[in-house]
């Protein structure tokens, strides 16, 4: 099966490149999932600040607190799973979340209200090779981030669990 050619809101052209010009991004990376987050769970994951872009709440279960922590992130599909990038808004560090995911690889992603467990894992080099380009596809900004970040950006490939849903 051809994968989908990932989705761009019609005011793409505009988003990206204010969102990856680097003081912007660091606004954005320390404010908009306070936004997002609840947001997304309000309205079922139908209107975000990314509204339009494939979008997801991920929660991990914290690498020191072992508190849940939930994040909105943009998404890749890929087959039955789904890739996310550790971009950071093209931050030196990676996120909190990969870090959570490499302590514990095992997280719940919401989409569109709809909750399933998936289980975390470093993507292949081919993963990568086939992810990345549709992810820049998707959101150019990628490639921003990657350029200043000074580090290789972590492609994550989430694949879905057996199992009911998780517990609200």
């Amino acid at each position: 099966m051809e994968p989908r050619r990932p989705r761009r809101p019609p005011w793409h052209w505009l988003i990206a490149p204010i969102a990856s010009w680097p003081p912007v991004a660091a606004l954005f990376r320390r404010t908009l999932h306070l936004l997002d987050k609840p947001l997304m769970r309000l309205t079922g994951g139908r209107v975000s600040s990314v509204s339009g872009y494939p979008s997801l709440l991920l929660t991990t279960t914290g690498a020191k607190s072992g508190l849940p922590r939930t994040v909105p992130l943009l998404y890749v599909e890929i087959g039955e799973g789904i890739a996310i990038i550790g971009s950071r808004f093209g931050s030196t560090r990676h996120p909190g979340w990969y870090h959570n995911l490499r302590a514990d690889p095992r997280a719940v992603v919401e989409i569109r209200g709809e909750r399933h467990r998936y289980a975390a894992r470093e993507a292949t080099e081919d993963e990568r090779a086939d992810v990345w380009p549709r992810a820049v596809e998707m959101y150019p900004g990628y490639e921003k981030y990657k350029s200043r970040a000074g580090r290789t950006i972590p492609v994550i490939v989430l694949t879905p669990l057996a199992g009911g849903p998780p517990p609200p």
